[in-house]
């Protein structure tokens, strides 16, 4: 399933929402213009690699220091293209109306936050990997869980590849918010069976920027927009 865009009226110019994207973009476009040597060194410098943060060592590179800092330069580094884009467009989706229902200051708090609780959310699960894991989906996962809470029957028109058929649907947004969230988890207990592999994909790091925006959202979001969508 592909989100494509909501029904959720925007309220004023997503001012963070775009301030973010830039951000992402900018940074990777640095990144590819290193080339491959000079780019590697570079995410093993300032991607979180749970292992570094647990042992006290460095693996790959250089890395920087205080070595916490990772937790927060890694949510804008990402692996690809693909990658990337992947991540924006759920941002630019979602990301508006949490912009407005936290206010600017307090959304990039939330966002920063978010995305600061999915990387301990990887870490614990994985203490000793010395992968390195990168990208905004954990704080973006973050948004989700707000947008969930907040927004649950605002409705999003979504891609569904159902084979041999492509078609859009409108579903609400607890519907496919919630599938998303039930998919990672499945996918991340999976990853912890020994020789399972996790396909290079963070999921609990996808879990734990979900359930902290889903509580940060309950506890600091104004109550007066909970009636919108409910």
């Amino acid at each position: 399933m592909i989100p494509l865009r909501d029904d959720n009226p925007r309220r004023g110019v997503p001012i963070v929402t775009l301030a973010l994207i830039a951000a992402n973009v900018a940074v990777f476009l640095y990144q590819v213009s290193l080339g491959p040597a000079a780019e590697k060194r570079l995410l093993y410098s300032m991607a979180l690699i749970p292992a570094e943060l647990t042992r006290g060592i460095d693996v790959g590179a250089p890395t920087l220091h205080p070595v916490w800092l990772t937790l927060f330069t890694s949510m804008f580094l990402h692996g690809s293209w693909m990658h990337l884009l992947g991540n924006m467009l759920y941002l630019w989706i979602f990301g508006d109306n949490i912009e407005a229902l936290f206010g600017r200051a307090k959304y990039l708090l939330f966002y920063l936050a978010c995305g600061i609780a999915a990387m301990l959310a990887h870490v614990a699960a994985n203490p000793g990997s010395m992968v390195p894991a990168l990208g905004a989906s954990g704080a973006i996962a973050g948004v989700l869980g707000a947008y969930a809470v907040k927004f649950p029957g605002a409705r999003v028109y979504t891609l569904l590849f159902i084979f041999p058929f492509i078609q859009t649907v409108a579903l609400p947004a607890l519907i496919l918010l919630g599938f998303w969230f039930v998919y990672q988890v499945l996918l991340g207990a999976f990853s912890l069976v020994p020789g399972a592999g996790g396909a290079g994909v963070a999921f609990f790091a996808h879990i734990g920027g979900f359930i902290a925006g889903m509580v940060l959202a309950s506890v600091l979001a104004p109550r007066r927009w909970r009636s919108v969508w409910e």
